[in-house]
């Protein structure tokens, strides 16, 4: 079984870094191999003294866009801040006395599209040069070593998009940390807790841990191998399947033909996925309560899955009939930061799709010589 950071905390390998107040910024993903919570680990074995929640709460509880209820935690009683902020707002005076040290502990989905890395992000920026350290309490990438997408164009940032990197950037939040410090220049205190037992080509069935979703809509890991590119339905007027027990993986809209969809989507032979028609009624978000025809997206061998081309593909096929049946496709501003490019909104995208494709693996080919600087493993 893979070690995390939060593990090799318990055996004593961090006690030199987790010194004086520390703040920690997490949710009910740190956990340690026996699902303890990181909250209790350093709620009883230092001075934990604030605790920060990225969205979704420190407890996950909270569906996307959850800019903060939570007020004290029970268990610690320490004072909980929200960082995720709708304004963009940054940490208070408030919040920065409340610590001396800044630990970080959530599990990633090793996907640019995800809020986390782009908080902790927005975290380092906002304490390069007060004298705070940062500890990084490190955890598996899912997704392995492996890069895909498009890397995000300039004039895109954004929490979803927040690192000119791949789209599945296949570095551990350690070793993305460390990306951000040296790119971006921050010259942050920065230390990074590493894990024991852990290889690059490990997915995370591999690692012998329990998978805890890290956020309500990714309740499985076949749902992690797609959300790169079913992600992207978030910016059309289609449901992504939320409000489904099978959220980026079940996609449609009341004006979609199942068993079309399904056909087109299987003849293109896509890798690691097969597509099933399906119908579904959303129980909250959008076309909530209204049946949905669309697909379900079975993952067959997560290793062969190029999530990104499936996603833009569906997408593809699902703006023809939502414009056959004279609906409004793109919701303001579309995917673009999602996809962290505008040409995904593109006109006539649908017909250089190959062309697309390779400029993207050109990308991701000169992105891994910048990776391979910041790696902690083999």
């Amino acid at each position: 079984m893979v070690k995390t950071g939060i593990d090799m905390v318990k055996l004593g390998a961090a006690d030199s870094l987790l010194t004086g107040r520390l703040g920690l910024l997490t949710n009910h993903s740190g956990v340690d191999a026996g699902l303890t919570s990181t909250i209790d680990i350093l709620h009883e074995r230092f001075n934990l003294t604030a605790l920060f929640a990225p969205e979704h709460g420190v407890r996950g509880a909270e569906q996307a866009g959850f800019t903060g209820s939570e007020r004290i935690d029970p268990r610690s009683g320490a004072p909980i801040y929200s960082l995720y902020s709708g304004s963009g707002s940054g940490m208070t005076q408030e919040m920065l006395d409340s610590f001396d040290t800044f630990v970080y502990d959530i599990q990633d989905v090793g996907a640019r599209l995800y809020t986390y890395p782009g908080q902790l992000k927005k975290a380092m920026r906002e304490l390069a040069g007060l004298g705070k350290r940062i500890v990084i309490l490190d955890r598996p990438n899912p997704l392995g070593c492996g890069v895909d997408g498009k890397v995000r164009e300039d004039g895109l940032d954004a929490l979803s998009s927040f690192h000119n990197i791949p789209a599945r950037y296949g570095l551990t939040i350690g070793e993305l940390a460390r990306m951000f410090n040296e790119e971006e220049n921050l010259g942050c205190d920065l230390h990074v807790v590493p894990m024991e037992g852990y290889r690059r080509e490990m997915y995370y069935r591999d690692t012998g841990l329990h998978y805890v979703n890290p956020s309500p809509n990714l309740p499985t890991l076949d749902g992690v191998a797609l959300y790169i590119g079913t992600c992207l339905i978030e910016g059309t007027t289609l449901s992504e399947g939320r409000g489904t027990t099978r959220p980026f993986e079940v996609i449609g809209a009341p004006w979609i033909d199942p068993e079309r969809t399904a056909e087109v989507m299987n003849a293109l032979e896509l890798p690691g996925v097969r597509f099933r028609a399906a119908r579904f009624v959303p129980v909250f978000s959008k076309h909530q309560g209204v049946s949905c025809g669309g697909v379900q997206i079975h993952v067959s061998d997560e290793r062969a899955v190029r999530a990104f081309e499936t996603g833009v593909r569906l997408l593809m096929e699902l703006k023809k009939q939502t414009i056959e049946a004279g609906e409004t496709f793109w919701q303001p501003g579309g995917p673009a930061h999602l996809a962290g490019t505008r040409e995904i909104i593109a006109d006539g995208l649908e017909n250089r799709l190959d062309d697309f494709f390779a400029r993207c693996e050109e990308e991701n080919l000169a992105y891994l010589p910048r990776a391979e600087r910041f790696r902690i493993y083999d």
